[in-house]
């Protein structure tokens, strides 16, 4: 991506920190936000554009599943399910070389900037070659993932997945698995090389990820968490009812709580799912500080169940959204359908506005940008002096959006408008996205075409 040069820009309005505010001028320096100026009419060298929001983060994605999106609806033999749908991954899985992995990460990147989102949580567990073998350089796939992130201009918090086991209590893992799988001692090697991988881009992140308290123990746990080096950890737990209760068989506990027993669980940590709680796990949860990874429309798809949101919230708890599979993305429509979820398990409206009067797209956009961000370990999100200049523009000539301010235009974005609300997207104070279209759509586009001619042949 071009160097950001010292600019300033113009917006119609802007959702700061504070509130909406009109007429909202920024100075940009270094790909950061330098001076924000509200109430003012614009330079005659500004650039000038609709209305301003932040940019949202995605705090779960599988980049690699983008390619097998729309390829697992097809009903089996039997009783379709999570379990079924993974067993159709391991097998896709095992056709893809590194340039396929870059290649449709690259077009899940730039479908995340085109849909508003501006950075990834890539909670990567793909690090093998086909049979199982450690390429030379164990972080190769690692590698691939942060080309992409710099083909398109996301910014990546890296996750790198701790997979060993396939069940609780240290089950020897199975043969779809072989891809995954590390000891301690190679999974420390691999973080090295991420480290390495992500050293050039701007504002990247790597954190860690035991992939579930099925495929690692309490003791790897234990021996993962300082790798980690104070960055964020992010777990897979209680996603399916199964998992509840091989985990109620194995140790007497659920998921939830057999996780506070074992690791040590603050604000530094994101649950993703964590989709069955009891009452007391949801508590819990929510007063440690910690943030849960929803990805609606993956666990709708999959089958997962609805998260207890209206609980968690009252009691404090923050949460963001991810992509995770990736079989659709598109940011609006997570938030829409983590709302309808919700009303339709309550037979309510609103269910996560915040009070009487209170905006549900302002409820739900802000809290998935506030939530996403510490989770991912960003810096702080916001259109704000200092922040990364990771934003995004309205079409105000949306029909969901025409004649519509403040609150009113999130409400707009999340519930009424079916596509082409995005107008432009920055990253790092770098434009790549204009009316709606990344600048490297075309070969992005190629490059996945060609992939999966070959991945499906």
């Amino acid at each position: 991506m071009p160097s950001a040069a010292a600019r300033s820009l113009w917006f119609s309005s802007a959702l700061l920190p504070e509130g909406w505010a009109e007429r909202v001028r920024l100075r940009l320096v270094a790909g950061r936000i330098a001076a924000v100026e509200a109430g003012t009419d614009p330079a005659n060298d500004d650039e000038r554009h609709g209305p301003l929001i932040p940019g949202l983060p995605n705090l779960h994605s599988h980049a690699f599943q983008r390619a097998m999106a729309g390829l697992t609806e097809v009903r089996g033999p039997g009783a379709d399910s999570f379990w079924t749908w993974r067993e159709a991954m391991y097998r896709f899985v095992d056709r893809m070389g590194p340039q396929d992995v870059e290649a449709v990460a690259a077009l899940a990147f730039m479908e995340m900037l085109e849909a508003g989102f501006t950075r990834v949580g890539e909670f990567h567990y793909l690090h093998h070659a086909p049979d199982g073998s450690a390429y030379a350089d164990r972080g190769e796939l690692s590698h691939r993932i942060a080309a992409a992130a710099a083909r398109t201009g996301i910014a990546l918090t890296l996750l790198p997945v701790f997979y060993a086991h396939s069940g609780f209590g240290g089950l020897p893992p199975g043969q779809g698995q072989r891809r995954f799988i590390n000891d301690l001692e190679g999974f420390a090697a691999l973080m090295g090389s991420a480290r390495r991988a992500v050293a050039d881009l701007d504002d990247a992140v790597v954190g860690l990820a035991p992939h579930s308290l099925r495929a690692a123990t309490a003791e790897e746990i234990a021996a993962l968490v300082p790798l980690a080096e104070g960055e964020p950890v992010h777990i897979h737990v209680a996603e399916q009812v199964k998992e509840v209760e091989d985990c109620l068989a194995f140790c007497g506990r659920r998921p939830v709580e057999r996780l506070f027993d074992i690791a040590p669980v603050n604000e530094g940590w994101c649950l993703i799912h964590a989709t069955h709680m009891s009452g007391a796990e949801t508590a819990r949860f929510a007063l440690s500080g910690a943030v849960a990874g929803l990805c609606p429309i993956t666990e709708a798809n999959l089958g997962d169940g609805l998260f207890p949101a209206p609980d968690f919230l009252a009691h404090g708890g923050r949460f963001g959204v991810g992509t995770d599979s990736n079989v659709l993305v598109d940011a609006a429509e997570e938030l829409r359908t983590l709302e309808y979820g919700q009303r339709l398990f309550h037979r309510a409206r609103n269910v996560l506005a915040a009070g009487a009067g209170g905006s549900t797209g302002r409820a739900v956009f802000e809290g998935a940008l506030q939530g996403g961000a510490q989770a991912l370990g960003a810096p702080a999100a916001g259109i704000a002096i200092g922040a990364p200049a990771d934003f995004v523009t309205l079409d105000a000539a949306h029909p969901a959006l025409l004649a519509r301010r403040g609150d009113a235009l999130l409400d707009g974005l999340v519930f009424a408008a079916r596509g082409g609300a995005v107008d432009g997207v920055w990253r790092a104070g770098r434009k790549c996205v204009t009316n709606g279209i990344h600048h490297e759509r075309d070969a992005i586009r190629g490059a996945f075409a060609r992939t999966m001619e070959t991945l499906l042949a």
